[in-house]
């Protein structure tokens, strides 16, 4: 059996054998979940609909489901718990903002057995995704659960103002207690679709302080890449027309303003990236097969729940990317420096850190030891802007579409060449204007040399003191090609000039 550490996360055990977390088994844990969930949602059905109130926020509603059954709990075969629900009238509201019928909430969760996937995090969580894909189940811990209970009124603001967003959807919240344990989790959209076969998945974050997936990660089937990962396999970053990428940043840019307002951070950006290669989908089809099984048809119906509907809403689709034969699954169209077009899948994760005493000691201590601006941990201002500017400059980028023809672009440089040309030959011809007037006036001091100077006609290897005129007239000279070639004829021309000079003074 897996064992456990002093938190009750989970640990690594040998591979046949059942997870466990907090000593209670992955299949126990999976059993409450659908019980628990199955009664408060259908008792929640009796309540009337009525706007969400303060105080509504804070309540928490409890029931004890014995193995044997009770007049309002069916008999099952697990050890006895209490499920308990938090918020329950403000979380209907949420689903039913995202068009999540109570019916299909049950369905997707409580119809068939609870799918349990790896976790590449540092968390220990466990993770479940419904067999329909809809939705994620993941466990927290008690710090993440409290947070999440006083972030639901800004929360549930900020989702009235706009409900297209990459942040979580959070669907609901719940805690499991057996045996003196608390089980805590939190139920949300589903990223990255299992129908569709994700070619590379990243956990993004802006840092590069040992920002590389594990060597255990990587011997994984589906690994999940970071930071230094993507900046090695994907160098020159992946490419969207303006208006996706536009739409996609703007999104980004609210999404972590929104963050930050509530001091959130060592967040991350989920990327999951499919190749739209015809000889990749002879090799996933038999993947997708199995994974589609038992899948309601049409794919996902939660709304705002995809990629494209999170950034622009429904309704466009990268027509310039995809084809109509092309099941895109909500994906969004882009392009690998090498041409290859992809699908895209993202979301922000991980929101439920604070910046609290123990993360400011925690990058102190590392700012002490290494690069304070590279580490995860950072205050929340600074991690939104390093966020922000890793993803607009290195990750996410933007065709750039030519505004005139090669051929029109050429005639405006060549009078602009030709424009500028005539100035610096102006302003040339005017400075050696300038400079043979002053040696003209000043050629009587000439006279008074000495007889070593003068001599110089008939000693070569004595050369006169005199400025050079190319150095005066080059310092004023602006770098270009032309400016070159008035500079190359300037200084064949100025030992004509010096020869001239001297003649006069003889």
């Amino acid at each position: 059996m897996s064992s456990v550490t002093e938190n009750g996360d989970v640990t690594a055990g040998k591979p046949n054998e059942e997870k466990t977390y907090k000593k209670t088994t992955s299949s126990a844990i999976k059993g409450a979940i659908q019980l628990g969930i199955g009664y408060t949602v259908g008792n929640l059905t009796s309540k009337p609909d009525r706007d969400v109130l303060m105080q509504d926020f804070y309540v928490v509603e409890s029931v004890f489901l014995p193995s044997e059954g009770s007049n309002l709990t069916p008999a099952h075969h697990y050890p006895d718990f209490r499920f308990k629900t938090y918020a329950p009238l403000a979380f209907r509201y949420f689903r039913e903002l995202f068009g999540i019928k109570p019916d299909d909430y049950l369905y997707s969760i409580c119809s068939e057995p609870l799918i349990e996937l790896s976790n590449p995090g540092a968390s220990g969580s466990l993770f479940f995704v419904t067999s329909d894909d809809e939705f994620i189940i993941k466990t927290v811990q008690h710090k993440e659960a409290e947070f999440l209970q006083k972030l639901l009124p800004g929360y549930y603001m900020n989702l009235n103002q706009n409900p297209r967003t990459l942040l979580p959807k959070f669907y609901g919240l719940y805690c499991v207690q057996s045996g003196g344990i608390n089980i805590r989790i939190v139920v949300m959209n589903n990223v990255l679709p299992r129908a569709l076969k994700m070619h590379f998945t990243y956990d993004l974050k802006g840092s590069t302080y040992k920002r590389r997936a594990s060597r255990k990660e990587r011997e994984k089937s589906n690994p999940t890449f970071k930071d230094l990962d993507f900046l090695q396999d994907m160098h020159e970053g992946l490419y969207f027309d303006s208006e996706t990428h536009s739409a996609l940043m703007k999104t980004l840019q609210r999404d972590c303003r929104v963050l930050e307002s509530f001091k959130i951070m060592d967040y991350s950006l989920l990327l999951g990236i499919h190749i739209l290669n015809s000889n990749m989908r002879e090799k996933e089809g038999e993947c997708s097969q199995n994974a589609s099984d038992g899948k309601r048809p049409g794919g996902q119906k939660v709304l705002y729940s995809t990629a494209m509907e999170s950034i622009q809403g429904p309704g466009k689709s990268g027509d310039s990317v995809v084809t109509e034969t092309t099941n895109t699954m909500g994906g969004i169209p882009a392009k690998s420096h090498k041409g290859e077009k992809l699908l895209l899948f993202m979301g922000i994760i991980d929101i439920l850190q604070s910046y609290r005493l123990m993360k400011k000691l925690e990058h102190s201590w590392k700012a002490l030891v290494y690069d304070g601006d590279t580490v995860s941990v950072h205050r929340p201002s600074f991690y939104a802007d390093r966020f922000l500017k890793f993803m607009n400059t290195r990750v996410f980028k933007k065709v750039q579409a030519l505004r005139s023809s090669p051929s029109k672009k050429r005639c405006n440089s060549i009078t602009a060449l030709k424009a500028t040309s005539q100035e610096i030959v102006c302003a040339v011809s005017q400075e050696w204007k300038d400079e043979t007037q002053s040696i003209i006036t000043e050629g009587q001091s000439y006279s008074s040399l000495d007889e070593e100077v003068l001599g110089s006609r008939r000693r070569p290897d004595l050369v006169p003191s005199t400025p050079s005129l190319f150095e005066a007239a080059s310092l004023a000279t602006t770098i270009s090609s032309s400016s070159l070639n008035v500079d190359e004829r300037y200084q064949r021309d100025q030992p004509m000039l010096y020869s001239s000079r001297k003649r006069k003074l003889l």
